[in-house]
């Protein structure tokens, strides 16, 4: 009696042999999933540019003070990003992404309630920039890599897309909400965004195929990993590993200066400099909302490319073309949005994140099976080029009175970004990995 007991005990949750493909793979779902909470999450990053002017004025902050606040958010959403990567591999990629969503709707939330400016950098910065870096970029290159091995390029460049979308659906309606009823409802909506996101993550987003019972799209099917222990040490391990090499040194500086001249310049700071020439806020933020359709076309095509040509070629035409943009925006800003202005949007909007399938595509290239965590941490030097941009910004503009010496000086860093990706060097096979380094 007791052993048919035993033999009708439940299977293990988790299937110890393939079953047969369906029509549509899991792992389509589970990028869709990870696009939905991508753009979610997103709706965050649409709305420090739009703060800078409405804080000033009603707390009479210095724009360096509250651009101090997100430099400390930028920098904390890179620094906490490859020890994410490692938590995804030890609790799972759902735990990690709805708890990282949890926290950022209560930190936007409780700005709410400040009246101090630490409190904007504790609410704002350290919270919203631990959550948010949770579930940066590293989470789509952990999805990719587990669920994908065909269309890497074009699923990671979809993924990169879900940000610029996110930023498309809520910047019109953040700027709204900002210019006719203040920033608090535009914070509360922040906080209810990410936090609407929650049930899609835990009810939808499966950590590994294996998990039903599938192979990865276009690769053999494997039994799923056990979780690895020591998530902030295997971080740490990886990054050491990293800094032996010349490649991870050219990534993170090429990608200090993608941030740089894109979340810490122009998306903290073009909404108040084009103020500053007579723009109303919501035309400037429709112009970055118009940048966000671009960089969907841009980012995806990016994906496609990276599939079919070199990386590094890639990434040194993104990093020249938007140099030579920024070099001519202080040119086009005006009172209204004329014809040059427009062909800028739609340029630099192009190469937005264009450069993030290329450089996913080097670290898997160079660092296998570390990569998802190795790109967390280029990704860190990213968002602390735009932690530094972003709060350095402010300050010129409060010395100088003016934002030209910025824009400039970004054209330039991305001029030298381009030679540092001609640099890298391609892969050897036998060192195809850290493991093997």
């Amino acid at each position: 009696m007791a052993q048919t007991t035993e033999s009708a005990a439940p299977a293990p949750a988790t299937p110890s042999s393939p079953r047969r493909t369906p029509r549509v793979h899991r792992a389509w779902f589970v990028a869709a999933v990870t696009f939905v909470t991508i753009i979610g999450a997103a709706a965050f990053a649409s709305l420090p540019g739009l703060l800078i002017e409405p804080l000033h004025q009603e707390f009479d902050w210095s724009r360096g003070t509250i651009g101090f606040a997100v430099s400390v958010n930028l920098a904390l959403y890179g620094l906490t990003a490859p020890f994410a990567a490692a938590l995804m591999d030890r609790f799972g990629i759902r735990r990690v992404v709805a708890v990282a969503l949890t926290i950022i709707s209560v930190g936007s939330l409780l700005t709410v309630w400040m009246t101090a400016a630490w409190q904007l950098v504790l609410f704002w910065g350290v919270l919203v920039g631990l959550g948010s870096g949770s579930m940066a970029l590293a989470f789509a290159a952990t999805v990719t890599n587990r669920w994908f091995v065909a269309r890497r390029g074009l699923v990671t460049g979809i993924l990169t897309a879900a940000g610029a979308s996110g930023q498309l659906v809520f910047l019109p309606l953040l700027s709204w909400l900002v210019e006719d009823h203040g920033w608090r409802p535009a914070a509360v909506t922040v906080s209810l965004a990410a936090l609407a996101v929650v049930p899609f993550v835990w009810l939808l987003l499966r950590d590994h195929p294996a998990d039903t019972g599938l192979a990865p799209y276009g690769g053999e099917y494997a039994e799923k990993p056990a979780p690895v222990t020591g998530a902030a040490r295997r971080a740490v391990t990886v990054l050491l590993k990293a800094a032996r090499t010349g490649p991870f040194w050219l990534l993170a500086g090429t990608f200090a200066i993608c941030g740089a001249s894109t979340n810490g310049l122009v998306k903290t700071h073009f909404v108040p400099a084009a103020h500053d020439h007579g723009m109303p806020v919501t035309a400037a933020a429709g112009l970055l909302a118009v940048i966000g359709v671009f960089d969907v076309v841009g980012t995806i095509a990016s994906g496609w490319f990276t599939d079919r040509f070199e990386a590094r070629r890639l990434l040194a035409v993104y990093y020249a073309l938007r140099g030579i943009s920024l070099l001519f925006l202080p040119m086009l800003l005006a009172p209204t949005v004329h014809p040059p202005m427009l062909f800028f949007i739609v340029f630099y909007g192009l190469d937005w994140v264009a450069t993030v399938p290329p450089t996913i595509a080097l670290c898997r290239e160079h660092y296998g099976e570390d990569s998802a965590i190795v790109f967390g941490w280029v990704l860190a030097s990213h968002q602390v080029g735009a932690a530094v941009v972003a709060f350095a910004g402010g300050v010129a503009r409060d010395v100088f009175g003016t934002y030209d010496l910025v824009w400039y000086a970004s054209g330039a860093l991305c001029a030298a970004a381009a030679l540092m990706a001609l640099v890298i060097r391609r892969p050897r096979t036998e060192t195809a990995s850290l493991a093997g380094a």
